[in-house]
């Protein structure tokens, strides 16, 4: 009968994939296999912080927002009526 070796790393990396699978499926984030590891990914970069405590942004939340109409408010154009009440000073 074979023995069986299991590597530690090997089981640290599943571990963490499982992890990720479940953060990405809990916050609603497009789950990539790729991206575990990869600091430059926003999904990963937001699982980090939920692995550490920290506060992550939750995509169901913001979705939800967005399919119900929210849109936060745009300040560069707020006091910017130029194009229709410009009375010629600038």
């Amino acid at each position: 009968m074979a023995n069986h070796y299991r590597n530690p790393r090997t089981e640290a990396v599943w571990n963490d994939l499982d992890a990720y699978l479940l953060f990405c499926q809990n916050y609603g984030y497009r789950f990539n296999p790729e991206d575990l590891y990869n600091n430059k990914k926003y999904p990963y970069q937001q699982f980090r912080k939920y692995a550490a405590g920290k506060n992550c942004k939750n995509m169901w939340e913001e979705d939800t927002k967005r399919m119900n109409g929210f849109r936060p408010r745009n300040h560069d154009n707020r006091n910017n009526n130029q194009g229709r009440y410009h009375s010629g000073r600038r």
